[in-house]
């Protein structure tokens, strides 16, 4: 028992000094950038905004959502804060600003974190759909993964593009170099990862896993993870010479060996430095590499740091 607590006192005493070490960070070297002052008309249309026909797919910083369909996992008040990573629905989280999805799937086709269940992912699809009958020069990364544990749901790629069929941007390297308005009126890059399916071939409409690429560490330590999100964003190649995409995820997650288990205040720990860690991209000449950038419980400023940076692209300021 005394070893027990012993460590629990010294993971306290680490998450404190990790803390203090991100607060320092930010106020000894500032979470400005170029764009960082930028805040769009309209976040629901943001893309357009910017002006679809000088905007290249590469330069787009995407805000994102990990975990994106949690905002009704589990059971209220009892799983729920355990698992859920977002509030918002997905047509919320669009409407917000998003732009990436974060989707997972288990073998009957409802959503799931481990094994806390939500609904099924047509909610995801109709959610996606509604936006996109909102909205007309809005891109979407739609990726859909089977959760770890679980079997692929049976003709999966079928019912992606049943659903989604007139909106699919097909598998091409060529996307990569293209402005939002030549890829129009095609909307949603599916990237589907099953577990053991067949992955989708070039030319297919959904797009396979290796066009997604991150490099996910599993810590509640935020200064750990913001250092190892800033080391392996660095080891890529910049945006304009690459044919995926990679994501940097703003997050920090509950360890079982911990007594904080619940989503929110763990990933508090990091959440208020995504404009700090654009900065260090810059300050570190790294801002070419930075592509997908998500978090949990997504809100307005996160969407406006990334809109602003990629403004600043378009604009030739960075």
């Amino acid at each position: 028992m005394g070893a027990q607590v012993s460590k629990q006192v010294q993971r306290r005493k680490s998450i404190s000094v990790q803390k203090k070490t991100l607060v320092d960070l930010k106020q000894n070297v500032g979470s400005e950038f170029p764009g960082s002052d930028y805040h769009p008309a309209d976040r629901k249309n943001w893309m357009s905004g910017l002006n679809p026909d000088n905007v290249r797919i590469n330069q787009i910083v995407w805000p994102g959502t990990h975990d994106s369909a949690t905002n009704a996992i589990g059971i209220p008040f009892v799983t729920r804060p355990f698992a859920q990573c977002q509030s918002l629905s997905i047509y919320h989280q669009l409407k917000t600003g998003a732009r990436v999805l974060d989707i997972r799937v288990q073998e009957d086709r409802r959503v799931c974190h481990g094994i806390l269940l939500s609904y099924s992912v047509d909610v995801v699809i109709n959610g996606v759909k509604k936006f996109l009958g909102e909205t007309q020069s809005e891109i979407i990364i739609l990726e859909i993964r089977t959760e770890f544990g679980h079997d692929d749901p049976p003709d999966f790629d079928k019912y992606l593009e049943d659903q989604l069929g007139e909106y699919l941007i097909h598998q091409d390297d060529q996307v990569f170099n293209k402005t939002i308005s030549e890829l129009l009126p095609k909307r949603v890059i599916c990237i589907w990862k099953p577990r053991k399916s067949p992955q989708p071939k070039a030319g297919s409409p959904l797009w396979s896993s290796g066009y997604l690429k991150d490099n996910w560490i599993d810590t509640d330590l935020p200064s750990t993870k913001f250092e190892s999100n800033l080391k392996h964003l660095g080891e890529q190649q910049p945006v304009t010479a690459r044919k995926y995409f990679y994501r940097v995820e703003n997050t920090v997650t509950p360890q079982a060996d911990n007594p904080v288990l619940c989503v929110k205040p763990v990933t508090n720990r990091i959440q208020p430095y995504a404009r700090t860690f654009i900065a260090q991209s810059v300050s570190r000449g790294i801002a070419d590499r930075l592509q997908i950038f998500s978090t949990d419980f997504i809100d307005e400023d996160f969407v406006d740091a990334c809109i602003g940076f990629t403004s600043a692209r378009v604009e030739g300021k960075v």
